[in-house]
């Protein structure tokens, strides 16, 4: 009998659902807010009343892409955190409701998790590039930075975070701070291929073991353009491709020595990147050069699931699925949570 299991994302600013058949990715919809974009960052209030518009159609459009009748529907997957409450509620609401109707268990998904297990979506039945279990996942968005030990699908150990800000976040905040615009992870990327890496140095902080810290780049940065500028007023205008690839080198530099100390404490060669900024193509090139110098085994998602995605819960759905693993109807949405 085929597995079919419906996967809802809402914790941020993107509405997404993803059907799977078999733990195979039928359909995976998004809809993703342009409103936040002229603020300069997600505004919650508008972000939940934009899921409210765009839950029903994207959940149709899903099904309708994967050939299916909600009927067939095996069980629902819904991101029960972290994320923005009002925009998770939107999700779990939803999925509570439908479920309900429709008669078939609910599984609340951690959605760190999902950007951890994003390796294992496949879009065949012959997809086999998968990470081998224990693995080492660098977990970098705009509200996360994580070093984790993945044991099973269940059984993740965070080794080293960000004792502040995110990788991502320090991103979207320099790019503001050159008056790029947001997203800045994106415009950022775009910019630093065209720049010289080593053309300015900003502070890189000293954090004991495997944690991270991004506050003090950021503020190393915003001092500095604030000095440039002062002294000569187009100097932004002049240097933003050396300004981009700088801060890029200077934060994926501040990842890589925290994933190679992982590495060598947990001696696992099997090492994955995931969450937003694993789009960025810096970060993207240092893993293939990790690879290739230390003989690392690398997994490296396909763009569309490095952002928020419902195939991502959908995945981690199934596995929940296969062990029985259900969630009562009146667990409730968290705003904020790590691995458990």
């Amino acid at each position: 009998m085929d597995v079919y299991i419906l996967g809802i994302e809402s914790s941020c600013d993107d509405t997404s659902a993803a059907v799977l058949r078999n733990g195979v990715l039928l359909s995976n919809v998004t809809a993703s807010q342009e409103v936040h974009r002229a603020y300069g960052g997600v505004v919650p209030e508008l972000a939940s009343r934009a899921h409210q518009q765009n839950v029903v159609p994207v959940v149709d459009q899903a099904l309708a892409r994967a050939g299916i009748t909600k009927e067939q529907l095996s069980a629902i997957a819904f991101t029960r955190g972290p994320g923005l409450m009002g925009s998770l509620l939107v999700g779990v609401s939803f999925a509570k409701g439908m479920a309900r109707s429709l008669g078939i268990p609910l599984i609340d998904v951690n959605h760190l998790q999902g950007h951890v297990m994003a390796h294992y979506i496949k879009e065949s039945d012959d997809d086999s590039h998968m990470p081998p279990f224990p693995y080492l996942c660098l977990l970098v968005s705009g509200g996360n930075s994580q070093i984790v030990k993945v044991n099973a699908y269940n059984d993740i150990e965070v080794l080293g975070q960000t004792i502040d800000d995110a990788a991502g976040e320090a991103i979207d905040k320099c790019s503001k701070v050159m008056g790029l615009g947001y997203p800045g992870g994106p415009i950022i990327d775009k910019l630093a291929r065209q720049g010289n890496p080593r053309a300015y140095k900003f502070a890189e902080p000293h954090v004991p073991g495997m944690d991270y810290s991004f506050s003090g780049l950021k503020t190393s940065f915003l001092y500095n353009m604030r000095k440039w500028i002062a002294e000569n007023p187009d100097f932004l205008d002049h240097n933003k491709e050396d300004l981009a690839a700088s801060l890029e080198f200077t934060i994926v530099d501040i990842l890589m020595k925290k994933i190679r100390l992982a590495v060598k404490e947990t001696g696992i060669m099997h090492v994955a990147v995931a969450g937003g900024v694993s789009a960025n193509n810096g970060l993207r090139n240092s893993f293939r050069e990790h690879a290739e110098k230390y003989g690392w085994t690398i997994y490296i998602p396909k763009f569309s699931y490095t952002t928020d995605n419902a195939a991502m819960i959908g995945i981690v759905g199934y596995f929940k699925y296969m062990d029985k693993d259900f969630c009562p109807i009146d667990v409730p949405a968290f705003s904020k949570v790590t691995f458990e």
